[in-house]
């Protein structure tokens, strides 16, 4: 089989490049942030292909945004030339059921309604395996994965430590699917994903005076700032002293002020905002991988944007306030 090259992605490139208009801009999500109320905010929305959602309720809210990401992965799948791509992308979904499941399980509780159906796996067809222990319909990798964090919460009863292994698992077959991809972009975006997540590791330990064992258990591998380097070096030298990449810097220097008693959501900003610009490099291509990756990252963002205006609305939060939860935006 040949090789995928970029000119088999010109007609998928071409059809996000259009796309990419509607798609919520900062414009829009200021528009949003401004509205009178929760309707008005809803409305703008509508601008962006989502169904009207005045007088919704939340329920309403999170099943039309989950249908918009279905709809946009199930449209990737039938024009992507490279099934791994999109793959990836539903990974996280696999692995936040995987956490619903294995916390409901330690707390004795269901956790149906949490569950997503973006995922390889679904919620059907996992929630069966883990409770038959029958893993034959479940990708190997996933399902060790999930294993091993049950039998964790069985020998530990501490839910952070499963969260902790199945982000490691979540990341080393993520980087597995990338690395498969023609292009680096993802493979080099995802490990600066793995470095914005152990930034906000370190800082959230050094500011609670956790002991260096708890950052060691959370550190995820294979980024470009090597793990045993962050653990060894941030309680001595601090953030600064080992996130020195030019991108990373000023989310370094946010998260040492953050340490210091400073603004811990203006650091939560600024990590999030450096992926942000990291996707914003796929501009500069006319067609390629990087536009699918791009594209696909940047509806997650406006999902997690579009809930946080709209539910903040509803709770009565000030248009200032929400102003400074925005994060910067892909359009």
């Amino acid at each position: 089989m040949s090789k995928v090259k970029d000119t088999d992605y010109l007609f998928l490139s071409a059809y996000l490049r259009a796309k990419e208009a509607a798609l919520l801009s900062r414009e829009r999500l200021e528009r949003m942030a401004a509205a009178p109320d929760f309707d008005e905010a809803a409305k703008v929305l509508t601008e962006c292909g989502y169904p009207e959602l005045t007088g919704a309720s939340d329920g309403e809210v999170e099943a039309a945004l989950s249908a918009r990401r279905l709809e946009t992965l199930a449209d990737m799948e039938r024009l992507c030339p490279e099934p791994a791509l999109v793959e990836a992308f539903r990974l996280r979904y696999d692995y936040h059921n995987a956490k619903v499941l294995v916390k409901a399980e330690g707390a004795g509780v269901g956790g149906e309604t949490l569950l997503s159906e973006a995922g390889r796996v679904s919620p059907a067809a996992l929630q069966r395996a883990y409770a038959e222990d029958n893993w034959r319909a479940v990708p190997a990798a996933f399902s060790a994965a999930v294993r091993g964090a049950k039998s964790t919460l069985a020998r530990t009863a501490n839910p952070q430590l499963t969260d902790m292994e199945l982000d490691k698992a979540y990341y080393a077959e993520l980087l597995g699917l990338t690395q498969t991809l023609s292009t680096g972009f993802y493979t080099d975006y995802v490990r600066l994903c793995i470095d914005t997540a152990n930034l906000r590791s370190a800082v959230r330990c050094l500011r609670g005076r956790m002991d260096e064992g708890v950052l060691r258990a959370a550190l995820i591998p294979d980024g470009e700032v090597p793990a045993s380097q962050i653990a060894r070096r941030v309680y001595g030298e601090g953030v600064t002293a080992v996130f020195t990449a030019r991108e990373l810097a000023q989310a370094a220097e946010l998260g040492r002020k953050a340490v210091e008693g400073g603004e811990l959501s203006a650091f939560e900003r600024e990590c999030d905002n450096v992926l942000t610009r990291r996707l914003g490099e796929a501009k500069r291509v006319s067609f390629g991988p990087a536009v699918a990756v791009a594209y696909l990252a940047s509806l997650e963002g406006e999902i997690v944007a579009a809930r946080m205006v709209l539910l903040g609305k509803r709770g009565g939060v000030s248009a200032e306030v929400l102003r400074e939860r925005l994060r910067e935006s892909y359009v």
